[in-house]
């Protein structure tokens, strides 16, 4: 028998024997790796000696046929395994992507129904604030006093949020439910007594005194977020009553008027207050839509930091849909009659919408909350509402009472 030394074995000429298939069958897919084999220039007798591409000896066997045999059943038996994990692999993919397209539908679908939920309850508080405008009187004031008591509420709520409440003392409730129901008041107190100065000095002074008299150690920011919620949400919105109740001159040239039913009010139903109120709020409702519809069309560039939806495309459409409206009923009721007039109406009713929505965006953000409600579905609160109306009321009826007089209407 013929000897080889240990260095002889390592002295190897490689031969790579490559499996593609174990059988002709098209149905029976090759194997994902192929063995290398690597066989020594020695002989020992008769017998090869087989290494695989790691240098580890496969076999040993008369002229290699022991070592094949391992080879091809080391092959078929790695192949069903291989093919099991490409298979395992595809219906995770799948699962994966099946999973993916479910969320995306399931998206869309929430989206859907939102905007279906907000354009339904949309309409009918326009339709509904519209009654109410027309209706005028104590039911107008009785609508102001009832959205004021629920913003009023929602805002000592955000005052009293954790995001707030980490940087300072929030005012006690019952000084909270005070000042709602105090607010809700102060648009009845202006209805029937004409002004409201007085009465929001008195109440000023009665919170402050509850504040102070509290048990514990009273803090200057639960006077500044009391004081800020009378102004906020019961005095500003008393401007909206001054302006429809309490300009009560006759709109003559208004062609609507003329047609007016007498049992609800005749011509002298329409006054320059409720076509002022009606200009005003048709505006600031298609400031909105005109604004979100652009953003959402054209919106690129972020306003501000403080609501990083809006955008600068948005507020240009938005502010062009504010005066074409403003230019338009302008047109309609003959009020005002100058066309430069309407124009610095609509303007102004936009420019101070924004902010006011600004301002709520700010207190949101602060407290850490999206919306400052859940009481209309697919709008949130009724801040999130009236939040664009806050400071315009009371700057429409400056206008209206001290502008246009000074360079005519």
């Amino acid at each position: 028998m013929a000897t080889t030394s240990y260095s002889q074995l390592h002295r190897c000429t490689p031969l790579s024997l490559s499996l593609p298939s174990l059988c002709s069958c098209p149905c029976r897919p090759s194997p994902s790796r192929t063995l290398v084999f690597t066989r020594t220039s020695a002989k020992l007798g008769n017998f090869d000696l087989f290494f695989d591409g790691n240098r580890r000896p496969l076999g040993l066997g008369r002229n290699g046929i022991l070592a094949r045999r391992r080879a091809l059943t080391a092959v078929a038996r790695a192949e069903p395994k291989n093919l099991g994990d490409d298979n395992a692999n595809q219906e995770v993919h799948k699962g994966h992507k099946l999973s993916s397209n479910e969320d995306v539908v399931s998206e869309h679908q929430q989206k859907a129904s939102q905007l279906k939920k907000r354009i339904f309850f949309g309409l009918g508080i326009g339709l509904s604030v519209g009654v109410v405008v027309l209706a005028g009187g104590w039911v107008f004031a009785a609508a102001v006093a009832a959205a004021v008591f629920v913003g009023a509420r929602e805002y000592f709520e955000l005052v009293r949020s954790h995001g707030i409440t980490e940087g300072m003392t929030p005012p006690p409730r019952f000084v909270s439910r005070v000042c709602s129901v105090i607010c809700a008041l102060m648009p009845l107190v202006t209805l029937y007594r004409g002004q409201i100065d007085v009465s929001v000095t008195s109440a000023s002074f009665f919170v402050a005194m509850a504040l102070l008299l509290q048990r514990g150690n009273p803090r200057f920011a639960q006077l500044s977020s009391t004081m800020f919620g009378l102004f906020y949400c019961g005095y500003l919105p008393c401007f909206w009553v001054k302006l429809r109740c309490g300009l009560a001159a006759p709109a003559l040239n208004t062609r609507i008027g003329a047609a007016w039913p007498i049992l609800l009010g005749g011509q002298a139903h329409w006054t320059v207050g409720l076509v002022a109120t009606l200009v005003s709020f048709s505006s600031i409702i298609a400031a909105d839509t005109c604004a979100f519809l652009g953003g959402k069309a054209f919106g690129r560039t972020p306003l501000t930091s403080v609501s990083p939806k809006k955008t600068w495309e948005g507020t240009i459409v938005g502010l062009g849909g504010c005066i074409a409206t403003s230019v338009v009923l302008s047109r309609i009721f003959c009020w005002p009659k100058s066309l430069l007039s309407a124009i610095a109406f609509g303007f102004l009713n936009f420019f101070v919408s924004v902010f006011g929505d600004l301002t709520e965006s700010m207190i949101k953000r602060d407290a850490g909350v999206k919306d400052s409600g859940s009481l209309i579905p697919g709008h949130g609160g009724i801040l999130d509402r009236v939040d664009s109306y806050m400071f315009t009321g009371a700057l429409a009826y400056s206008f209206v009472k001290t502008f246009l007089p000074m360079y005519g209407v």
